[in-house]
Order: structure tokens, then C-alpha cells, then sequence
């Protein structure tokens, strides 16, 4: 972690940004939203820094050291458990796991939850390999010529 402290009038700025959850003197928590915008452009091939400037996020003021380990942190999550891993679970989980069972309902809910999810996973990866065939057959028409 850095050793930069905001100072009140910088905590102040950045809390007024939509995309910040909270601001103390060491930390930025982001909203789970900006999470995934950012993990959406940044694979669109946009640098970190032109993510959190394009957000209204002064990239000067909350560091080049921070930015590129939040963009990690948040690239491994997603690599990781993919959109649920970008989510802030501290206020929702205790880091105990819950011991009572789940009613068949919970169960078919959350196994409903996950399938849409790969759904969606599966839906990205099928449009991602499309364009991959596309730039592949663009390329090699263009030797061709």
C-alpha cells in the first residue's frame, strides 16, 4: 500500500464521485458498478489510468501506485470468480461460512443464479472467439493482396 494520505479536502473530492463507495485517510473503496466498467473497458484494450480519468476520477491525486493495483486486485478477482468476485462482501459476509443448511428453494436459487451466469460467461466467450475468427480472416485476406 502506499504511504500517500488523503488529506480531508481530498477525501471530501473523491467521496463526491459517484464511482467511490468510501474514502479514509489511506483507502478508496469503489462501487461494485465502477468495478465492473473498469474490468469491461480495460478489456476493450483502455489503459487503467484513462478508465479512472474518464469516471471523473483524478488519477494525479489518487496515484499511479494505486490505480495499477486496484486494476490488478480487480483482474485477478474477475479471472478468479468473474463478476461476483468484483463485489465488496464485507459488510454482507463474515468470513465464517453459514452453518445451517439451505432450503431446497436457496439451493435451486442459487444454482439458478450461477447458470445464468455461465450463461452470460459462455454468451462472451462465443462473441470474443467470433471476432478473434474475424481479425484472423481480415489478416490473412490482407497478405493475400
Amino acid at each position: 500500500m502506499t504511504e500517500r494520505l488523503f488529506t480531508l479536502k481530498e477525501q471530501a473530492r473523491l467521496q463526491c464521485n459517484p464511482n467511490v463507495q468510501a474514502v479514509s485517510d489511506k483507502s478508496i473503496t469503489y462501487t461494485d458498478e465502477f468495478k465492473r466498467h473498469f474490468i469491461s473497458e480495460n478489456e476493450k484494450g483502455k489503459l487503467p489510468r484513462d478508465i479512472f480519468e474518464e469516471a471523473g476520477l483524478d488519477a494525479d491525486l489518487i496515484g499511479a501506485v494505486r490505480i495499477k493495483s486496484a486494476g490488478k486486485r480487480w483482474r485477478a478477482a474477475y479471472r478468479k470468480s468473474g463478476v461476483e468476485g468484483l463485489q465488496d462482501t464485507r459488510k454482507t459476509n463474515s468470513g465464517r461460512p453459514s452453518e445451517r443448511d439451505l432450503t431446497s428453494e436457496e439451493k435451486i436459487e442459487r444454482l439458478e443464479a450461477k447458470n445464468r451466469l455461465l450463461q452470460a460467461e459462455n454468451e462472451l466467450l462465443k462473441k470474443l472467439d467470433l471476432l478473434e475468427r474475424q481479425m484472423m480472416k481480415k489478416k490473412s485476406q490482407s497478405k493475400r493482396r
